[in-house]
């Protein structure tokens, strides 16, 4: 839903916004109910000092507030403790284990075994008998869209090795996609809020101050949609029979993406079931009835689109306004439509020129007030022209509010 549905770039290191929100928010919520209903709780992780110098670094740091053996406290969550029974054990000690003692839910640790054998860039996975032999502790597994590490060595050297994963390679073949390092084509100007920032960038020596890139533009994020269908698609023609139900992106999501897409970014075209249909060969169903978009459709973009030609602002502008009329139409009360209706022309009524000319503008006008530079304030603010202090506070923009009852605040 981050990226296909509010159009986030893939996470990179600087952008890490992937973590948070679908690991460490969900896992922190679910402790804190259990603190809620029994008032503490205790936390067993398998967290291994060998697992990375970074890792054994930070256990250390832990060790300091101990209550007692492998029992700290939980820096992040009142009323709960950390409990790491296997913090000192090496890769091959965690091997002898399981290769020993069957696992509580039934499966063979053996295909564990196999799966991290065939990880392995030399595809095998010896058990350690001294510090010189490898282990299969090298391969791990994280996400398999993940794009914050270069290559996604373990899913390489599984396809590499065994001719009955090939068919996961269209995974593969998609991580690499998001992974490319130029996507700013495929971007917006403007941040999600609509603001345009800026920062300095380092262009074959020389800096050039130029926006940040924003999220995916429309064209892209139903690009990526029509992608991730087509290769849940393929994959399950080509897995073998106990995998030929996997699924990629589930209905939930699907129907996620689909509000996201009308509800915040006001595309009531609503193309995703007509992207399903054109992938997958079946009508979309939604699990979750999104909204009821009667009132604009297909039809209507299209005419938007002829009226507003090349203009992609205009166009923008147009779809907000209408759809923003259609989000208020049923309520009793339409309380903030016209702060609603503000914030759409604030964000889409300049072109892409001129809403970067007004961030360069604020730019330099913050600037010089930060080295008090009057003179340059008043040349940007003022230009070459002396006006009265009535003058200028006529010469302010009404809000829309102030222009439907033609009246003074």
């Amino acid at each position: 839903m981050g990226l296909i549905g509010k159009g986030y770039p893939p996470p990179k290191g600087k952008f890490r916004w992937c973590t948070n929100r679908l690991k460490i928010a969900p896992s922190n919520q679910f402790i804190r109910d259990v603190i809620r209903t029994n008032g503490e709780a205790i936390l067993v992780l398998g967290i291994r000092k060998a697992e990375s110098t970074q890792r054994a670094s930070r256990m250390k740091e832990w060790e300091k507030k101990r209550v007692r053996e492998r029992l700290a406290p939980n820096v992040h969550l009142p009323n709960s403790l950390v409990y790491s029974p296997i913090e000192n054990w090496q890769n091959d000690e965690v091997w002898l284990y399981l290769m020993q003692y069957a696992n509580p839910w039934g499966y063979s640790n053996k295909d564990l075994f196999s799966m991290y054998r065939g990880a392995s860039a030399d595809n095998e996975c010896p058990l350690v008998v001294d510090t010189t032999t490898p282990s299969c502790g090298s391969s791990r597994f994280g996400c398999w869209v993940c794009t914050l590490v270069s290559h996604d060595k373990s899913l390489s050297a599984m396809i590499q090795n065994d001719e009955e994963k090939e068919w996961l390679q269209p995974l593969l073949d998609f991580r690499q996609l998001l992974d490319a390092e130029e996507n700013r084509e495929k971007r917006d100007f403007r941040r999600r809020n609509g603001d345009v920032q800026l920062y300095e960038r380092n262009v074959s020596g020389e800096i050039s101050v130029e926006p940040i890139p924003g999220p995916f533009i429309k064209e892209a994020r139903e690009d990526w949609l029509r992608k991730l269908l087509q290769m849940q698609k393929t994959l399950r023609e080509t897995a073998p029979p106990t995998m030929a139900d996997i699924t990629i992106i589930t209905p939930e999501e699907l129907s996620e993406i689909r509000r996201i897409w009308l509800e915040e970014r006001h595309e009531f075209d609503d193309s995703l079931p007509r992207i399903y249909k054109e992938v997958t060969g079946e009508d979309f169903h939604d699990p979750m009835g999104s909204a009821d978009y009667s009132l604009l459709g297909r039809d209507e973009w299209e005419v938007l689109e002829e009226i507003c030609g090349d203009d992609a602002m205009h166009l923008e502008l147009m779809a907000k306004l209408l759809d923003t009329e259609r989000q208020f139409r049923k309520m009793s009360r339409r309380v903030g439509i016209y702060e609603a209706l503000e914030k759409c022309f604030e964000t889409s009524s300049r072109s892409q020129q001129e809403a970067i000319e007004n961030a360069h503008l604020k730019r330099d006008l913050k600037d010089a007030v930060t080295k008090g530079d009057i003179d340059k304030v008043k040349q940007l603010t003022l230009g070459d022209v002396s006006y009265t202090p009535t003058e200028i506070e006529q010469q302010k923009p009404k809000s829309w509010q102030q222009r439907k009852f033609k009246k003074d605040f």
